[in-house]
């Protein structure tokens, strides 16, 4: 089945983590093995070439750059300028590729459906078609910069990340958007750029509710009913979005899956920790929308974190073709898993982009 994944750091391990991804899973993995840098290391789990042999034929890729104060302990760049030039390396890796011929760029309604045909026809390399998005808006210098980049092509943003940023405030902070944030939703909306929810704390979350009127989903994001954590949606905010005709992808991080996973000590097998819980979590918003409409699949895989913290029965992007199985045999009929496995996302993007 034709999967879209509302979510993943391509350019980031292409830049950062130095990985090539053109090449086939096992052979990036071959390459770090004695390698300690980063805990994935040799445990990654994307490329292009395992998203072709999953059917993972477009995805949002993202851009991603914190810019940190003096104050702020969380890894970072120094100045909203450096931010704004690493966006621009990952940039010109998204160009690159295309290039080559490996990926392309959607950016319109026709862009898109003309992918999708595509896709359906070729049988030769199938270039993986993906939708630019900014996870956390640090490296908007000023609101012009937004502009910049959206002659880009960027279209989704997420104003915050970790920690206090510039427009909003992210996981595992407290508070509210401000006149900066307020400016640069206000410019989203006119410029008809996808608003990410993911990250927003709880406070910037319904401050920009209270404001912000255009287009809005939640690309990476799971249920606080079963993980108590503020990066997780309690269910009013998920009603919130359901309300606003938002898709919700569910993402596969580990500890985002099952409660008290403690960093560094817990491990998939010990917690149990397999795709099932993710069908839970796309089980519970369907209860909570009274339909399967309103949520998708954002896995985060190679976010920071690998096959170390990611579920079992899982060893490459590929294996996201067994979700479809289990939708079933929870009782979901062809049409709600083809919706949830790409035509929420697809229908959201050509209601938004008509």
């Amino acid at each position: 089945m034709f999967i879209f994944d509302a979510h993943l750091d391509l350019s980031m391990n292409a830049m950062e983590w130095n990985r090539d991804l053109r090449l086939p899973v096992h052979e990036i993995r071959k390459r770090e093995v004695g390698m300690s840098d980063k805990p994935d290391r040799a445990k990654g789990m994307v490329s292009l070439d395992a998203m072709r042999k999953g059917n993972i034929g477009l995805c949002v890729a993202t851009q991603i750059a914190r810019y940190v104060k003096n104050d702020n302990i969380l890894p970072g760049w120094n100045s909203p300028q450096q931010a704004w030039a690493q966006t621009q390396g990952q940039l010109a890796w998204y160009k690159t590729m295309e290039d080559l011929g490996e990926m392309i760029q959607i950016t319109n309604f026709n862009q898109l459906n003309q992918h999708l045909e595509n896709w359906k026809k070729t049988t030769i390399k199938k270039p993986i078609g993906y939708i630019l998005s900014l996870e956390g808006a640090d490296s908007i210098v000023t609101i012009d910069y937004l502009d910049k980049a959206y002659e880009q092509g960027l279209r989704a943003i997420g104003p915050a990340h970790y920690g206090p940023g510039t427009y909003a405030h992210g996981t595992d902070s407290i508070g509210g958007i401000g006149h900066k944030g307020k400016a640069l939703l206000k410019r989203i909306e006119e410029l008809n750029i996808i608003l990410d929810a993911t990250h927003l704390c709880d406070i910037s979350f319904w401050e920009t509710m209270s404001v912000y009127n255009g287009p809005i989903w939640a690309s990476h994001n799971n249920c606080r009913s079963f993980v108590d954590h503020n990066r997780q949606f309690t269910d009013e905010q998920i009603t919130e979005l359901i309300q606003r005709n938002a898709v919700i992808g569910v993402a596969l991080d580990a500890w985002m899956l099952v409660p008290n996973w403690i960093r560094g000590e817990s491990t998939p097998k010990k917690m149990n920790v397999s795709l099932q819980q993710m069908i839970e979590n796309i089980d519970h918003i369907c209860q909570l929308a009274g339909d399967a409409l309103h949520v998708g699949i954002g896995t985060d895989l190679d976010g920071g974190f690998g096959k170390e913290q990611a579920p079992t029965d899982m060893d490459t992007i590929a294996d996201l073709q067994k979700i479809p199985i289990m939708l079933r045999k929870r009782g979901y009929s062809t049409q709600d898993i083809e919706n949830i496995m790409h035509k929420n996302f697809i229908n959201f993007l050509q209601r938004v982009w008509s």
